[in-house]
């Protein structure tokens, strides 16, 4: 991979920050590209965002759409697909999660080192476009070494302790049970949430890189006495997403 490809970001529940700030930017609505299917969350601004940061080309997929929306596995990972088309072969992926480590806070970014698929589906079910990749893609590495190390660095240089943990994929949109996150911490999740697992595996089928980045918006259930709420998600993930914004152009100049 040479540093004239371009890199695919995608943003998460309010954390759009850096597609606002891309050099020479053009947007395009999702409606506007035949086969897309259109994000209906709160938060997720449903737009390909084209433009430049420190010299790279970026585009950015500004919102994403979930199994709980009703769509299919493979429907969901049409923008991976066309990130694909459009030369990416270094993937960033951003979400908003609950922590389940108890070491975590709201406000944390953490870099996925691993994940759990609970989601109950697969994008690569089905038939196998041999054009895009393997019947039976490896997962021994689906969030790059090499990313993670690149994005520790850069968090250093900002004053940013990165963790590292296991994200949980679940199916949602119902937030879970506090005996599910008992069963989750159990088996060794650190963070959870309803996005980035399937864009994780189809970016690996195609033979992307891929660097992962949760922002830890709430605590999971039943670590604190408090009901989850989707509007406080958002008012986390907007305190966090300046500071992902600068995060995301560090990265942007060093990923490979």
């Amino acid at each position: 991979m040479g540093n004239d490809s371009p890199i695919g970001v995608v943003l998460g529940s309010g954390l759009g920050a850096f597609a606002e700030a891309l050099e020479d930017r053009f947007e395009t609505p999702y409606e506007e590209i035949a086969g897309w299917p259109p994000s209906t969350l709160e938060g997720h601004a449903g737009k390909l965002v084209t433009g430049r940061a420190c010299g790279r080309e970026i585009i950015v997929l500004s919102g994403r759409a979930h199994l709980y929306e009703g769509y299919s596995a493979r429907e969901i990972v049409f923008g991976i697909h066309e990130l694909a088309r459009r030369g990416v072969r270094s993937l960033v992926l951003t979400n908003a999660a609950g922590a389940i480590n108890l070491a975590y806070q709201p406000g944390d970014v953490v870099v996925i080192s691993d994940h759990i698929n609970l989601m109950g589906a697969n994008p690569l079910t089905g038939p196998n476009d041999d054009e895009l990749g393997p019947r039976f893609p490896g997962m021994c590495e689906a969030y790059s070494a090499e990313y993670r190390e690149i994005a520790r660095q850069a968090g250093q240089e900002i004053g940013l302790n990165l963790r590292e943990g296991v994200y949980c994929g679940m199916h949602g949109p119902s937030y879970e049970t506090p005996a599910e996150i008992h069963f989750l911490r159990a088996i060794g999740a650190d963070l959870v949430g309803m996005s980035t697992v399937p864009e994780t595996i189809a970016a690996n089928h195609v033979g992307m890189k891929v660097l992962g980045l949760s922002c830890v918006t709430n605590m999971a259930s039943g670590v604190l006495p408090d009901r989850l709420l989707h509007d406080d998600v958002l008012k986390t993930a907007d305190r966090v997403r300046e500071t992902l914004a600068k995060l995301l152009t560090l990265l942007v100049a060093r990923l490979p």
